[in-house]
């Protein structure tokens, strides 16, 4: 168990330095520090600024020797992550994991993933081909799930971007709150009435 008291230090850790560094982890349940919801802010400069991608961490008995099981739950439009599941291709996740990494410098490696993708290694070849072939049409696609997915929107914000789709703004209301205030779900609900 001797994990516990060093999670227990990292999350402090992290705790006091999440607003500069950008990255932010707490247990999901008070009860359980072996699963964590992670936080990463999307850099600047990037088609994730302005975005917080949320991720499932899941700490293993073993840990620090193995390494801590992590995926998106925010969807992303990215190479190294898989746009369906948000598994997640990183070597220091797998066989270049080392005892002397933290959950912190794991969150921060991901961050420095999504301001420098690896193609050539992806996890989700569709999205490593776009970005070796289009990279315009990436940057546009990355920026519009950054927006869609990674970013608080207000109600109003939906239903304007449903209308633009071509929906009224009645229609747009009520799918979105039949859906749950899920867009996505709301544009197939109206295009399959239609």
């Amino acid at each position: 168990m001797a994990a516990i008291p060093r999670l227990i230090k990292e999350l402090a850790d992290i705790a006091r330095t999440d607003d500069e560094s950008g990255v932010h982890a707490v247990p999901c349940d008070i009860s359980d520090n072996r699963h964590l919801k992670g936080t990463i802010n999307g850099s600047e400069g990037t088609p994730y600024e302005g975005g917080l991608f949320v991720i499932d961490i899941k700490i293993p008995s073993e840990y620090p020797f193995e390494p801590p099981k992590m995926k998106f739950l925010t969807k992303i439009w990215h190479p190294n992550i898989s746009s369906q599941t948000g598994a997640i291709c990183l070597d220091i996740l797998k066989d270049q994991w080392s005892p002397a990494l933290t959950i912190k410098t794991a969150l921060l490696s991901l961050q420095a993933l999504l301001c420098a993708p690896e193609p050539d290694d992806p996890q989700d070849a569709e999205v490593a081909r776009m970005y070796k072939t289009d990279r315009d049409n990436y940057d546009r696609t990355a920026k519009f799930w950054t927006d869609t997915y990674a970013k608080e929107t207000s109600d109003d914000e939906m239903i304007a971007r449903v209308c633009e789709m071509g929906f009224s703004k009645d229609n747009a209301k009520g799918a979105l709150e039949r859906c749950d205030w899920d867009e996505s779900a709301a544009v197939n609900l109206l295009l399959g009435e239609a």
